[in-house]
């Protein structure tokens, strides 16, 4: 079975928002995706996934009855950190999360759609490399950009990759590639919804590390 399918997010309801527990139930099995990815590199996004989900699981567990929505979270540290907001807590942390997981979004996506290089076809290079300049790039310093690119030439043969997706199964390519247009469509929900409340709320910020 599919790595990704086995932990599938839910359909959203009709107005988008996101329910925290069951978001956090199902995003907390996503940085093992990044061990398909094989270099050490990629464990830098894989950390720092974990990280904002753990802090962002904190803030849920104090009063799950206030947060049931991501939503829900947002407004009220906007209440209750005053001039601190959005700059503290989990309002924070799921604003890292996002970027991770549209990052694991593009290069999917990038997958699906078939994008690839024509010279090595069996590289991921041009789907990684897409998903980071969207996603991530402008929100890194020239430093982890540098050690980004080193990650590039460790990145794994495509074939790998699909297999390594397919929890070691041979899988048919197509039948893989397909697993992940499944997987997409809750998923990439999700992730757009999250954008487009934080781009609501006037909660986005716009900084290097």
């Amino acid at each position: 079975m599919s790595l990704l399918l086995d932990n599938r997010f839910g359909e959203l309801p009709p107005d988008n928002s996101v329910n925290t527990k069951l978001f956090l139930e199902t995003v907390s099995h996503l940085p093992t995706f990044f061990d398909c990815l094989g270099s050490k590199v990629f464990s830098l996004i894989k950390s720092d996934i974990n990280g904002n989900i753990t802090k962002i699981k904190e803030v849920y567990l104090k009063d799950p009855h206030r947060y049931v929505t991501l939503q829900h979270i947002l407004e009220s540290e906007r209440q209750d950190l005053g001039a601190e907001w959005p700059k503290a807590g989990a309002t924070l942390a799921l604003m890292w999360l996002k970027r991770g997981l549209r990052f694991i979004q593009i290069l999917l996506q990038s997958l699906a759609d078939g994008e690839r290089d024509l010279n090595q076809p069996n590289l991921i290079r041009v789907n990684i490399t897409k998903a980071y300049e969207q996603a991530l790039k402008r929100y890194h310093g020239w430093f982890v950009q540098k050690i980004f690119n080193t990650a590039l030439y460790a990145a794994p043969y495509r074939s790998n990759f699909l297999k390594a997706l397919s929890k070691g199964e041979d899988v048919k390519e197509e039948e893989c590639l397909e697993n992940l247009r499944h997987f997409l469509v809750n998923f990439a929900a999700t992730v757009d919804a999250i954008y487009d409340m934080y781009a609501r709320l006037n909660a986005e910020l716009d900084y290097t590390v």
